[in-house]
């Protein structure tokens, strides 16, 4: 995957901009990010952010290592499998963004 197409899935599954990185938010807070994804040019890093605030790399993977999941999940070979609750993270950020567009 290239950067354009992991931001292409990142934004269609719940991932947001915030502070200029893609980023999931706290249920109870949507706009403070806690996890995020730090694009550089070769290679992309999975950070969470912890308790004092400071942001941790858990995982990351040169761009020709990542690769799209067939069945619509999470890309391979980026490490989401090393944060807890992740996929509920990702499901709550996206219905938020769904149920926030009936209000429009």
């Amino acid at each position: 995957m290239d950067q354009e197409a992991l931001t292409a899935w990142a934004v269609a599954n719940g991932w947001t901009m915030v502070g200029g990185f893609l980023s999931l938010t706290k249920p109870s807070s949507p706009k403070e990010a806690i996890v995020r994804l730090a694009m550089k040019t070769t290679v992309v890093n999975v950070e969470v952010k912890k308790p004092a605030g400071k942001w941790e790399k858990v995982a990351g993977a040169a761009y020709g290592k990542i690769e799209p999941d067939p069945e619509g999940g999470p890309p391979v070979g980026l490490g989401f499998e090393k944060i807890p609750s992740f996929s509920m993270l990702m499901r709550e950020n996206k219905d938020r963004q769904v149920f926030a567009g009936f209000g429009r």
